[in-house]
């Protein structure tokens, strides 16, 4: 069972779902724009035989914002640290996905002496004329407002992000494969979305402007890069993997593979549980 609550921090709350018990905790990131509840059938599974938490970050989902302007992945990791500090936890393990690797490698940077093991499930590499576009583009300006636009875009905002790449980029060369998940799974991503209208923009705007190569290279923790071959940066997955020092690096199937979520979860099980560093 996949239980929720909340820590209280001095800038707020931040939402926390836990389930598991016993091992060594597992500390799991999730991506933007929705929130941890994304991270659900992967948590349900590995917390069979340990604890695992899956906070949401601050400013989405049900987590409340940072008291920032612009925040930067550095700002988010202090808060997510917080929030385990808080939690009482010793060592753990930290699983991110997304921007949510991003936060995790700062965390894994900052406490490589409470960070056991690191996962990172996909990362992107973006070009200069790529970070340009997505920072113009990926996020408008949008706000509720009497006539509702808000939730029309949220909905296509969803919806594209699994038909294009990037999702403002219709076009037959953008498509991707995937296709669309069931209509209840797209509007509870829809209604995450619309929890987080004010701190979409920010989250995105602090992961396209990481640095993110020097980050990676400074890593000292036992890393694995796992990578979907459908994900939208599997393609750069090799770059990332050549800065990160003894990295062991895993292609998992196709997220629409009936196979992808085993694969997953006994590829990650098997390297938090291996007893030699690297897995």
């Amino acid at each position: 069972m996949v239980r929720r609550g909340f820590v209280d921090l001095p800038h707020g709350q931040v939402h926390v779902r836990s389930a598991g018990d016993g091992g060594r905790t597992l500390v799991m990131l999730h991506t933007n724009p929705t929130s941890s509840v994304d991270l659900v059938p992967l948590m349900s599974r590995l917390a069979a035989d340990r604890a695992v938490l899956a906070p949401d970050t601050p400013g989405l989902g049900d987590s409340d914002p940072l008291p920032l302007e612009q925040p930067t992945i550095a700002d988010y990791a202090v808060a997510v640290s917080s929030a385990v500090e808080a939690l009482g936890l010793g060592e753990f393990d930290l699983y991110g996905c997304h921007t949510g690797a991003n936060i995790a490698v700062e965390i894994a940077l900052a406490r490589p002496e409470r960070v056991g093991r690191l996962v990172i499930d996909g990362t992107a590499m973006y070009s200069e004329q790529m970070k340009a576009d997505l920072l113009a583009h990926y996020v408008p300006g949008i706000a509720p407002d009497l006539e509702g636009r808000q939730l029309l875009w949220a909905w296509h905002f969803m919806r594209d992000q699994h038909l294009f790449w990037p999702w403002f980029r219709r076009t037959v060369d953008r498509r991707r494969h995937n296709g669309l998940p069931d209509a209840a799974r797209l509007n509870e991503q829809v209604l995450e979305v619309l929890k987080g209208l004010a701190g979409i923009r920010r989250a995105y705007h602090a992961s396209f402007t990481y640095e993110k190569a020097p980050r990676l290279a400074a890593l000292s923790v036992p890393t694995l890069l796992a990578s979907s071959v459908a994900d939208i940066f599997h393609p750069e997955i090799g770059e990332a993997a050549a800065l990160i020092p003894g990295v062991r690096r895993v292609d998992l199937p196709p997220y629409a593979d009936p196979a992808y979520l085993d694969a997953a979860e006994s590829t990650i099980r098997d390297f938090l549980d291996a007893d030699t560093p690297g897995g």
